[in-house]
């Protein structure tokens, strides 16, 4: 039986990074509602209470009985978590005199306290909260505190109950991780044995005994989560599998062929279709992005269902989808920003059952899998792309000389990403390897392209702008493009990456000499939230 950590989710956008800083822990945890925890499930050893964007003074605020998990598992409150803990125990929680967001530093702290084992001095935390504990319940104790911020850390007397009102799942947070560590390792007994291989071992297993002999089909993105999907399933059940992948006429430039080729080489079983006449012909003169997206996605249903009927006894629908997917499909808020480009409407059109073998891991994870199957690098750290490709990096109305433009200029962009090394070092250099990027450390430093230090990137065609340019003796009227680069963990926020000045030079004079119809690059120097990674 799989140990696990269950984190109960109160609605902070940094909830999926305490799923990810265990899981890189080689502990496996579950991120599950507030009110949902699994009171039968015995192979949980310890529960994290998140964040919250709510005050525990809120009417609107996530409450919940802790009666019957409190003295059965260890515990661990962080931020929000630990307000409630302690406001619910006859503790003071009253809103702070100034707001404290950003880093801090742990000014005194309990050396012995095992949560806090290892720990430096004055260790960098990251604080994000409004409200603060300004006195603790008669039978906590303080175990560590900032120079604002009394009551930075307490644990319940003769108790395995721990709060802390920092991030230690944020980055920024130096010691973070071994706080995490000290408390799932040490003690909640954590083994540390959820892996890669462990977990193709296991799922490769179950596949085989969930499918037997029965026929599945999968549709192909192009990306890593269905490419990893594909070469999982493959390995359990080998022909049974067949592989769709529907061009839309959107891709990136030549993508349809490259990804192909690729998958071929994997020895998948992949058939390919062209449906690029059927896509421009429905999204002729639509500009609002979400009427594209839905669109795209009937269309690709519609594509997929007539291909899928081709093949004789089908019982099963795979598909690449990934934790954070079932988590936002499960969100507490029930706040919907935009909707996604999946195939989530098909099993009931298809009369199929539903195969998600990825269901259980994180992005990194995935990218760790695969390396572990041996797939090649270059599928494995592919960018997150959108389902309806460059229809949303588009501005106003597709037309396929608009897809030309920007395939052109976006494929300029990602080339020479590709070929840009850079040097990293301290955080920069952590994060880069926690996403799972080979990447060897000399002298503290490690060497990677720019395409690996970053999220995603890509480019945006402003087809609603024309402006004024001079090339040569000539004046043009010509189209913008937007390039787009963002640093993540999650994608739920992100900021933009600092790309050094001489690579937007040669990249901006390449653009504007090599493509037809732009005179124009600019980059986009905002950050999620306010704004999204998509343009839109």
């Amino acid at each position: 039986m799989q140990e696990k950590i269950i984190i109960l989710d109160f609605g902070s956008q940094t909830t999926q990074l305490i799923g990810r800083r265990v899981r890189e822990l080689n502990m496996y945890c579950e991120i599950v509602p507030y009110n949902k925890f699994p009171h039968d499930d015995p192979s949980v050893i310890g529960v994290i209470l998140s964040g919250s964007p709510f005050s525990v003074y809120d009417e609107k605020a996530f409450k919940v009985d802790l009666t019957n998990i409190r003295g059965k598992y260890p515990i661990l409150g962080i931020c929000y978590g630990a307000q409630f803990m302690s406001y619910t125990n006859g503790g003071k929680v009253e809103p702070a005199n100034t707001r404290e967001y950003g880093r801090a530093h742990l000014a005194t702290f309990d050396h012995q306290n095992p949560l806090l084992k290892g720990i430096r001095e004055h260790s960098q935390v990251w604080m994000s909260h409004g409200d603060t504990i300004t006195a603790i319940p008669e039978n906590f104790e303080i175990i560590a505190s900032t120079d604002k911020v009394a009551v930075a850390a307490y644990q319940a007397k003769n108790e395995k109950l721990w709060g802390v009102q920092f991030h230690p799942e944020v980055f920024h947070s130096e010691d973070g991780t071994l706080l995490l560590k000290n408390f799932v390792v040490d003690i909640c007994g954590g083994k540390q044995d959820w892996s890669a291989a462990s977990f193709i071992e296991t799922t490769v297993a179950e596949l085989k005994q969930q499918l037997g002999d029965d026929k599945v089909v999968l549709g192909l993105s192009g990306g890593v989560d269905s490419s990893v999907a594909a070469v999982l399933l493959n390995k359990a059940i080998g022909k049974n599998l067949t592989c769709i992948f529907v061009d839309h006429g959107m891709l990136r430039k030549n993508e349809f062929k490259n990804v192909l080729h690729d998958y071929e080489c994997l020895g998948l079983n992949v058939i390919g279709v062209d449906a690029s006449e059927k896509f421009f012909s429905e999204l002729a003169g639509v500009t609002e992005p979400e009427r594209k997206r839905k669109i795209i996605g009937k269309g690709f249903i519609d594509v997929f269902d007539e291909e899928a009927h081709k093949i004789q006894d089908v019982k099963w629908l795979a598909q690449g989808t990934i934790y954070p997917d079932c988590i936002e499909s499960l969100s507490i808020t029930g706040t919907v920003i935009k909707s996604h480009h999946n195939v989530g409407g098909l099993p009931e059109k298809m009369n199929l059952k539903l195969c998600e073998p990825l269901r259980l891991l994180f992005k990194d994870e995935v990218r760790r899998v695969g390396r572990e199957l041996g797939m090649p690098e270059h599928l494995i750290t592919r960018h997150p792309f959108p389902g309806p490709g460059l229809a949303v990096r588009i501005l106003g109305d597709i037309t396929p000389e608009k897809v030309r433009i920007l395939q052109d200029a976006d494929d300029i962009y990602i080339r020479g990403l590709r070929e840009y090394k850079v040097k990293l070092s301290g955080e920069e250099a952590r994060r880069v390897l926690a996403a799972g990027v080979p990447a060897d450390m000399q002298n503290g430093e490690i060497e990677v392209s720019l395409y690996d230090q970053i999220w995603q990137a890509g480019t945006v065609l402003l087809s609603t702008v024309r402006s004024v340019g001079v090339m040569g003796d000539e004046r043009t009227y010509e189209h913008p493009v937007a390039l787009r680069a963002v640093t993540s963990t999650d994608a739920m926020t992100a900021d933009w990456a600092h790309l050094p000045y001489d690579f937007m030079a040669k990249v901006s004079n390449e653009i504007i000499n090599k493509v037809k119809g732009v005179n124009r690059v600019c980059y986009d120097i905002s950050s999620k939230p306010p704004s999204t990674i998509e343009w839109e």
